[in-house]
């Protein structure tokens, strides 16, 4: 962000009295919520993005964050500005330092504090300090390895070097407000197309996985012909068993059809009844893998299927921060687990839901969730079962209605209006598989 808009901001920021709620919102975002000092003004949220490179302030409605933040950072800023009295606001002279200087009633005693953001490049930051400049907690704890000036808890906080900034005029103009939410925007729209992209090739590389393993696999017709064919090797040396000799490693036999049979027997085979036990044992064991094989092929082409819905999911999105959400930044074993797990987990607002990719994994949330957990399924029509888990908390109807929506998302394509039926888990009775019947529910209605 360029000096001069961050002195704009900062003008607009000394019309409010008061920082009334703070938070973080992702792992380098900050939410501030400031009160007017006129009662007939609405409050005002406003976001702090510390990215190294490419830090900026935003307005952004309906901000969706995926977990809740509870460092030692996260508890300070919230002790120290939560409900807090704005006494100045000022960028600092030479930087791009804008400073809130604020005291708050802790323990029937006033705590001034300082709150820093720096949007200075790649040390870019969030630094709490008390009145004598002492660093409290900072988002990112910076030591002389990597900068000319430290930033550690409980040293002073020593200043940055002024310097002088050339720029271009300001883009912020007399509507702050709209700025802002230009600003996120702008950006919001490039780094959608970059993510989305990002995405739909770590899905595409998934599905090849899962679609090579699913190409490799046997096919039943070929086990079960091979299995009927050493059965018949079995029983016709049993027939003939008195023709063998004992030294024999192969034997050219008759079928009951006439047909002249090479039959050569396994390596550990120690005499030839001994080989046809082993070709009995190889014949049942081969059907097995056959009865058995269709249980993997399934399993895997839920897997495939459910990646599908998941591109197309990636493909129509329009949010950022709710395409983080339904795919996070996660570790490649990670990855791998969630392959293997039927249902697929997604965070928001520290609340955990849950969506089954198929029917082993609706099955399993029904036996897993809690009397408790709110239960969703649409209403009339197959489709997968999501548990929203309460831990007997009230859930805020935001998160019911984002579990509404990736219900609708992953279970059609058609576009139309759609009804989703919610409820808590003891109102749902299971009956075969994961078929259900409820009672006491509610009905959201969600347009695909």
């Amino acid at each position: 962000m360029k000096r001069n808009e961050l002195i704009e901001v900062s003008t607009y920021l000394q019309t409010f009295f008061k920082i009334h709620s703070i938070s973080r919102v992702d792992d380098t975002i900050i939410k501030i919520v400031f009160l007017p000092h006129k009662r007939t003004q609405k409050s005002q949220a406003l976001f702090f993005d510390l990215t190294k490179g490419d830090s900026h302030i935003f307005i952004r409605e309906n901000f969706k964050r995926a977990k809740l933040y509870n460092a030692p950072f996260d508890v300070i800023l919230n002790k120290r500005f939560a409900n807090s009295h704005i006494n100045k606001v000022e960028v600092l002279e030479g930087n791009r330092i804008l400073r809130f200087y604020t005291s708050a009633n802790v323990s029937y005693k006033s705590l001034v504090s300082i709150l820093q953001f720096e949007f200075t490049g790649r040390n870019t930051n969030c630094i709490i300090l008390d009145e004598n400049e002492f660093v409290l907690e900072a988002l990112r704890h910076i030591d002389l390895s990597v900068s000319s000036r430290s930033v550690k808890v409980g040293e002073v906080l020593e200043p940055l070097e002024a310097r002088e900034f050339i720029e271009k005029p300001s883009n912020v103009g007399e509507d702050v407000v709209c700025f802002l939410e230009q600003e996120y925007e702008r950006r919001a729209n490039l780094r959608l197309l970059a993510l989305k992209n990002q995405k739909l090739i770590n899905v595409a590389k998934r599905i090849d996985k899962l679609q090579s393993k699913l190409d490799a696999l046997e096919k039943e017709e070929e086990l079960l012909e091979k299995a009927d064919l050493y059965n018949l090797w079995g029983t016709l040396v049993l027939s003939n068993i008195y023709k063998i000799k004992d030294y024999q490693k192969d034997v050219h036999l008759v079928d009951f059809e006439g047909n002249e049979v090479h039959i050569l027997f396994p390596k550990e085979a120690k005499t030839p009844t001994h080989g046809a036990n082993l070709l009995f044992s190889e014949s049942k064991k081969l059907k097995r893998k056959a009865k058995s094989l269709y249980i993997e092929r399934d399993n895997l082409q839920s897997k495939v299927d459910f990646l599908r819905k998941l591109q197309h999911v990636i493909e129509k999105s329009n949010d950022e921060t709710e395409l983080g959400i339904i795919m996070p930044k996660q570790k490649q074993s990670k990855k791998e687990r969630n392959d293997q797990r039927n249902y697929e987990v997604f965070f928001l607002d520290g609340f955990k839901i849950m969506l089954g990719k198929n029917e082993k994994g609706n099955i399993t949330l029904l036996k897993e969730a809690k009397k408790s957990d709110i239960w969703l399924h649409l209403k009339d029509i197959p489709s997968s079962h999501v548990i929203i888990r309460t831990d007997k908390q009230n859930i805020p109807q935001h998160v019911i209605d984002f579990a509404a929506k990736i219900c609708v998302e992953f279970s059609v394509t058609k576009k139309g209006l759609y009804l989703v039926d919610y409820t808590q888990r003891r109102n749902v009775k299971v009956g075969e598989g994961a078929n259900v019947t409820y009672v006491d529910y509610k009905t959201l209605y969600f347009e695909e």
